[in-house]
């Protein structure tokens, strides 16, 4: 699992609370954590002042609470939070992999935890928002898709096309085919 591991594992920029104007970036890589600051400032006394950057292994970081209050400040709680569990070892592997892989894993689960899902990030909701994965619950439930039906599905989208219910869904293929029936004796009168 390691290696769906990226060398780059986490990135943040931001600028310091008022009234400073001091810019900051947090790496976290495989190995390490990479503080960087600019100093921003009109005062003679800081305008030559260079960037800085330290860089401390994870267990090094877990260790300076120094450099954790300053994360904290900058870049808030839940960021020093989530650089600690990386720091740990606790990755998340779920939100790795492709999305073909998890549109495949979204489609078996039960409709309220498809809902759930669609709330835990911008991701997943447009994961579980997708006409893919909506097209595969279909197919999942149905086992075989007309072109008809498909050709519908994709018209008014596979998420509505799944909530519809049976009755609207044979009303509206019943439309569809009048227009079709209306379009082919249309073109044969002006043969």
């Amino acid at each position: 699992m390691a290696s769906l591991l990226p060398e780059t594992l986490f990135e943040a920029r931001g600028q310091a609370p008022a009234p400073s104007k001091d810019f900051y970036q947090v790496l976290v890589t495989r190995k390490e954590v990479i503080f960087r600051w600019w100093k921003i400032s009109l005062r003679s006394e800081f305008r030559e002042t260079k960037p800085g950057e330290l860089r401390e292994s994870h267990d090094d970081f877990l260790d300076d609470p120094s450099l954790q209050i300053q994360i904290a400040i900058v870049f808030g709680g839940s960021t020093l939070e989530h650089i600690f569990n990386m720091c740990r070892g606790n990755f998340d592997f779920l939100v790795r992999l492709p999305d073909a892989v998890l549109l495949y894993i979204v489609s078996y689960l039960d409709l309220e935890d498809i809902a759930r899902l669609s709330q835990v990030s911008h991701r997943f909701e447009t994961l579980c928002n997708s006409d893919k994965l909506w097209e595969m619950i279909v197919q999942n439930l149905t086992g075989k898709i007309t072109p008809e039906m498909s050709s519908l599905a994709n018209e008014v989208g596979w998420k509505q096309f799944f909530f519809t219910n049976k009755l609207q869904l044979q009303l509206q293929l019943h439309r569809r085919r009048q227009t079709a029936r209306g379009s082919t004796s249309d073109d044969q009168l002006s043969d």
